[in-house]
């Protein structure tokens, strides 16, 4: 709308012999984040030729699903499981909106809105349905539009669907290059070199159509697509991508490289994973199951390549569900938890020299026998730069973490090991955040100086602690001495709870917050070098 072209596209004209060699998809239109958010399988290829599109994927998507069809992605604050979550709306533009121009030229309202809303519009608006602009082939027809709601005579409604008609029918926007090659390898090196810039998800994506083409037995594309949908909502909910799942597969394989290269997509690698792919599928839900249990989700995980090493453990040691509740397998699965959480916490584990690691780690745990082989792995991960053990300055770093922080709750889980992450836990304010507000500081005497403090302090580690979620949605706002004599009747209990969360010195007002804070900080970071760093190892 605002004359800036749409970019260049990649497509394919693949002829009828080629063609019969791919699975083909539609453009999503009516997106639904939980419920359609794949691409349509067009079934059966035509007889004649086929233009594919190689790059432009997202950005024809996008066209799509705003002039033609809706989105329905989850609106903040809301569960998963509830169907009013996903409010389908279809885009709009708002043709009372005043076209104030800026420097990049005349900025125009669209957006995204339900039914009701579109509607039922506020004062000074008046929102058009985009897709309706199909019916208007012929540049009369806006104004017929206009004058038959009684805006005929407003500017900018006149100019804002005019100038949509203009774009939609007749302005060139849209430049493409079209390769006729029918040699796979050339199609795919145009198609790395040109979109050097782009992101891994279309890289991946077109490595799954090569293994779609090249199984035998099974849509890789299907499968792939609904293992992840069952990944992600498994335990809390994850955000696993198709990515993961490839590497997974190239892994558990033992496909020499786990790097998406063409290389690796070889109709032999991709026989292998098609003939492992029931087990490989079946290792990752369990591992999905087992990160679950111990309380991890989409909003803990910063990192889905440090799952990888537990998937191929749980593959070669050949688990199954027992595991994931056993006597026997309860210390294995605190060392996995111990070594996966730690990795996730300490910073620059999973980062650059990605394919590298994970093939070492493949090896190391190929090569063990018995217990999952932390001691083993941090010492491979030791050589290749990639130390598990935290300095002076990380510690002080994870002791002053913040309410919010990925982190935070694998942190705690391994300094308070005795909290059931199979239940549902809360991150909790010791003291309750809304003491904190200032004007309740100002009343209760603080100066201005020690209230930012005070604020500060009440989101960092010494003031968060682990509670089930009924017992942190009964302490509501309560002062922790006044809730512990509530909530324990005994002396003991109250003892043993205070004990075991290192909350020795909490009151029933905020007079003794500054002292509670620095002997609890002290106590934090004592424990924090104790549960991280092995005894062998040294800090700066």
């Amino acid at each position: 709308m605002q004359g800036f072209p749409v970019g260049s596209f990649l497509f394919w004209k693949i002829e009828p012999a080629t063609s019969r060699n791919f699975r083909f998809f539609d453009f999503s239109r009516e997106y639904h984040q939980r419920d359609n958010p794949h691409c349509p399988p067009l079934g059966k290829a035509p007889d004649g030729p086929v233009t594919a599109v190689l790059d432009g994927q997202q950005r024809l998507t996008a066209l799509n699903v705003g002039l033609r069809g809706s989105l329905a992605v989850k609106e903040p604050n809301r569960w998963w499981n509830n169907p009013k979550a996903f409010p389908v709306k279809k885009l709009h533009l708002d043709l009372l909106h005043e076209l104030a121009p800026d420097e990049e030229g005349a900025v125009y309202r669209f957006e995204f809105l339900a039914d009701e809303r579109a509607a039922a519009p506020a004062s000074g608006e008046f929102w058009f349905p985009v897709s309706r602009i199909f019916g208007m082939a012929e540049p009369c027809e806006p104004m017929v539009y206009l004058a038959e709601r009684g805006l005929g005579n407003t500017t900018c409604a006149v100019r804002s669907l005019h100038r949509l008609q203009a774009t939609v029918h007749n302005a060139s926007v849209i430049s493409y290059y079209e390769e006729e090659s029918q040699d796979i390898e050339k199609v795919l090196n145009i198609f790395i070199r040109t979109n050097s810039g782009g992101t891994v998800l279309s890289y991946s994506d077109l490595l799954l159509s090569i293994a779609t083409a090249q199984w035998e037995q099974r849509d890789a594309r299907s499968e792939i697509n609904t293992l992840v949908d069952a990944l992600n909502v498994t335990g809390l909910g994850f955000n696993f991508s198709k990515d993961f799942v490839l590497k997974a597969g190239l892994m558990l394989s033992d496909i020499a490289s786990v790097g998406f290269k063409v290389e690796n997509f070889d109709r032999n690698n991709m026989k292998k994973l098609e003939s492992n792919w029931s087990q490989v599928a079946e290792t990752l839900r369990l591992t999905a199951r087992l990160i679950a249990s111990f309380g991890l989700s989409r909003d803990t995980i910063t990192a889905d390549s440090a799952l990888l090493p537990v998937a191929y453990y749980l593959h070669t040691k050949g688990c199954d569900d027992g595991y994931l509740t056993s006597k026997a397998g309860a210390e294995d699965r605190e060392i996995v938890k111990h070594w996966l959480v730690r990795s996730l916490i300490k910073p620059g584990i999973w980062g650059s020299g990605l394919d590298v690691l994970l093939t070492a780690l493949r090896e190391v745990i190929r090569n063990a026998s018995g217990k999952f082989p932390d001691e083993s792995l941090e010492r491979e991960m030791r050589v290749r730069g990639k130390s598990l053990t935290f300095t002076n300055e990380e510690v002080e770093e994870l002791a002053d973490m913040r309410y919010g922080s990925r982190d935070l709750f694998g942190l705690l889980t391994l300094l308070f090991p005795f909290v059931d992450t199979r239940n549902q836990f809360h991150i909790d304010h010791v003291f309750p955040s809304a003491v904190f507000h200032a004007r309740k500081l100002k009343q209760l005497g603080f100066p201005e100086d020690e209230i930012a403090c005070l604020q500060d302090r009440k989101d960092r580690l010494s003031n968060l602690q682990l509670l089930q979620g009924p017992d942190n949605q009964s302490k509501n706002d309560q002062m922790p001495a006044d809730w512990i004599a509530e909530t324990y009747k005994t002396d003991d209990d109250r003892k043993d709870y205070i004990a075991r969360h290192l909350l020795d010195g909490v009151m029933t007002d905020l007079n003794g917050f500054a002292v509670f804070y620095e002997s609890r900080r002290k106590r934090l970071l004592e424990r924090i070098v104790e549960v991280l760093n092995r005894p062998t190892d040294t800090t700066d």
